[in-house]
């Protein structure tokens, strides 16, 4: 699981914007830090956002919001957080530029921080659980099972892992001091955040030959590195797509790796302002090699659509627990500011029709505890494409 400098989760800001962490969202194309989903040219500039209970926020009425405070000399940020709040968006969020600069980096494979993960114990102490190689973490000589008291002063103990996030995340060269503990001993020590790239896909090779394609997030140029990862396993041997926690992405890149596994078709379709769209497949992909694809609670929105094209199309045995449910689009729009609200305008379905917001999908086994020995048992299960 992501830990606090690696996290990719992204609820709405507060309003006074206590913590922001990043969750991939499965967004329209309109600009530089898109979804990938086709952009309307002759759609309206500010569209109405919907969600699934019905609420509705007019992006209009959040840009007059944030530009009646900038000319009153007061956050024109907050003003739209405020009328996003009040709109019931579950999904809506708004971005001073700082922060939507720090998105886009984050779609692009890269964030700045520190470089470790962490995890929050029972107790609701909060312990270093991996270290980047290479990142101001490890050459400060943070390890892997060191508690983490402070951050720059501020106690971490039962505070949400959302905002150690945001404790530890800054502008590249600042310094982060921690406060750190490991064998009953206590010190102090400032680190200089870096801009890191993510590992958005890692691959194990199992004992005959099959692969485990790890895939954390969809960032930019995941999809190729899905697909050379299949033509790199032997012929024949199965693959493993791991998808659990991958809280999605870029809705291209999601695409593509759908059809790393497909020969074109339907990925899945999609409504925008009423217009009923569809998502499809490349051709060429390998259709022969068994596939199992692994998730779990934290498998979200772009994530949820390449797993629900796979199982729909037959083309994977999902495993796993159900995932989260988040199966809406959301379209950015700059406000007069200069920051970014980002607002649901739709929802997708899976080749078959099937909604996923609010419902999640369901894996073909269902399996809590060992849900990845499961998974390479129903792989081992499959044999070896003929």
């Amino acid at each position: 699981m992501p830990g606090p400098d690696q996290s990719s989760r992204r609820p709405r800001r507060s309003r006074r914007g206590a913590a922001l962490t990043l969750v991939f969202a499965t967004v329209l194309a309109t600009g530089a830090a898109t979804g990938g989903l086709p952009r309307d040219d002759g759609a309206e500039a500010r569209p109405r956002a919907v969600d699934p209970a019905g609420a509705t926020v007019d992006q209009d009425e959040v840009a007059r919001a944030a530009a009646r405070a900038v000319a009153d000399g007061e956050s024109g940020t907050e003003a739209a957080e405020e009328v996003v709040a009040r709109g019931g968006d579950r999904w809506g969020a708004v971005y001073d530029e700082r922060e939507y600069r720090s998105f886009q980096q984050s779609l692009d494979g890269e964030y700045t921080g520190v470089g470790l993960w962490a995890r929050q114990g029972g107790d609701g102490r909060v312990e270093v659980a991996r270290v980047r190689s290479g990142g101001p973490a490890d050459r400060a000589g943070v390890r892997a099972g060191d508690r983490l008291r402070t951050v720059d002063g501020k106690t971490v103990d039962r505070r949400p892992v959302t905002e150690v996030v945001a404790l530890l995340r800054g502008e590249e060269r600042t310094s982060v001091a921690l406060g750190l503990e490991r064998s009953g001993r206590s010190w102090t020590r400032s680190l200089t955040r870096a801009t890191l790239s993510t590992e958005s896909v890692t691959v194990e090779r199992l004992d005959g030959g099959a692969v485990i394609i790890r895939v954390a997030a969809f960032t930019r140029g995941a999809g190729d590195r899905v697909r050379e990862a299949v033509r790199r396993a032997p012929d024949g041997a199965g693959v493993l797509l791991d998808l659990r926690g991958n809280s999605g992405g870029l809705v291209n890149e999601a695409v593509d790796t759908a059809s790393v596994f497909l020969d074109g078709g339907l990925v899945a379709t999609y409504d925008m302002r009423g217009a009923q769209r569809a998502l499809y497949a490349k051709p060429g992909g390998d259709t022969g090699r068994p596939v199992v694809a692994l998730v779990d609670g934290g498998t979200m929105s772009a994530a949820e659509m390449v797993t629900g094209a796979l199982q729909d199309r037959g083309r994977a045995v999902t495993v796993g627990s159900r995932t989260f449910g988040k199966g809406s689009v959301q379209m950015p729009s700059e406000l007069p500011d200069g920051s970014v609200a980002e607002l649901t305008v739709g929802h997708y379905r899976t080749p078959s029709g099937r909604e996923v917001d609010g419902l999640g999908i369901t894996p073909d086994v269902t399996v809590e505890e060992g849900a990845e020995d499961r998974a390479r048992t129903v792989l081992d299960g499959l044999g070896p494409a003929s």
